[in-house]
C-alpha cells in the first residue's frame, strides 16, 4: 500500500478539510470526542477509506452549542 502524501506546506488555518487528527489538535481534545463532535456537525466527509472533516461546519456547531 502506498503512503498517504503530506503536504506540510498547507497552512491548517486554510484548509477546508482536516483528519481526526488534525481534529483532535482543533478541538484539544481526545480522539473519542473529537470524532463525537463531528459527527453531532454532520461534518464528516469519507472518501474511499479515509475520513475528513468539513471545518467550517465544525466551526459553525461549536459556535452555536457554545452559547
Amino acid at each position: 500500500m502506498r503512503a498517504t502524501k503530506q503536504f506540510n506546506t498547507v497552512d491548517t488555518q486554510n484548509k477546508i478539510a482536516i483528519t481526526t487528527d488534525e481534529l483532535q489538535a482543533m478541538l484539544s481534545c481526545g480522539r473519542h470526542s473529537a470524532v463525537q463532535i463531528g459527527d453531532a456537525a454532520e461534518a464528516r466527509i469519507q472518501i474511499g477509506k479515509r475520513i475528513f472533516w468539513n471545518v467550517e461546519k465544525v466551526k459553525t456547531y461549536v459556535d452555536l452549542i457554545s452559547g
